[in-house]
């Protein structure tokens, strides 16, 4: 499987999406697009632990790189999506260095950490012995903590400081309402995705953020991120139709 945490490491600009469709043939597609990773929306779409099993076994079994997007910062939503075989996970209002630290110890193996279970789809269903299951999973899994409320910006340095936090994801759209704007061209939010952006630099973390399209990702990038997730399957279907229906319905005004 091609080394995402690696590629974020050294700073690679990366473009995945979010699945927000809980169905196999949406993975097998994208997977399929030139993306570097997707990204299983748990937290704002109907992933049922069975659905979210079923596409993550679609993701291994193409050697695709696939985070979840977990419901909460609780350990056994982390464990599970981990166990099935997700790459890593992204964990919702992450808002301070202690949650920072519960929410890495819950993905790594360790003292209190992450349980071990040979059975798993990430252990190779009993097929792989411990040590090599243990050194995959230092070498590869992902933990991004999502920037999204104002007491988080505060405490971007220390969260950032935390070991076992790869990365910083700043939500524009949710750091927005919780400044009190119905936008996201404010002041507040460009003063946090500053200062965001210092603390993921000053200790050598990805920075990553959400953007519409292509255009924003562009406009964006001066502000140190280097993987963007951009837009939804949603949101290209409904660009995709709507382009096509306007063209038709331009066919009908030329006649």
């Amino acid at each position: 499987m091609p080394d995402l945490r690696a590629r974020m490491a050294r700073g690679e600009m990366l473009a995945g999406t979010f699945v927000k469709t809980p169905a196999v043939e949406m993975v097998e597609v994208l997977a399929r697009s030139g993306l570097d990773f997707l990204c299983l929306d748990a937290e704002h779409a109907p992933f049922d632990r069975a659905r979210l099993d079923s596409c993550l076994a679609v993701a291994r079994a193409l050697d695709f790189p696939i985070l979840v997007r977990v419901p909460s910062s609780l350990p056994q939503d982390i464990l599970q999506a981990l166990d099935a075989g997700a790459t890593g996970v992204v964990v919702p209002h992450v808002t301070d260095a202690a949650t920072a630290a519960a929410v890495a110890k819950a993905a790594r193996f360790g003292r209190g950490g992450r349980g071990f279970a040979g059975s798993t789809r990430w252990a190779g269903f009993a097929t792989r012995s411990m040590s090599e299951v243990l050194a995959q999973s230092e070498r590869e899994t992902i933990v991004i903590a999502q920037i999204e409320d104002v007491e988080a910006v505060e405490a971007a340095a220390a969260i950032a400081a935390t070991p076992g936090i790869d990365a910083l994801f700043l939500g524009p759209a949710d750091l927005s309402v919780a400044y009190g704007h119905a936008n996201q061209s404010s002041d507040d939010l460009m003063r946090a995705v500053e200062t965001v952006g210092r603390a993921a630099q000053e200790h050598g973390k990805t920075y990553v953020t959400f953007t519409p399209d292509v255009a924003k990702a562009a406009e964006w990038q001066a502000h140190g991120f280097t993987m963007f997730f951009v837009g939804s399957e949603h949101a290209w279907m409904l660009q995709g139709a709507r382009a096509v229906a306007q063209g038709i319905h331009d066919l009908d005004a030329g006649t």
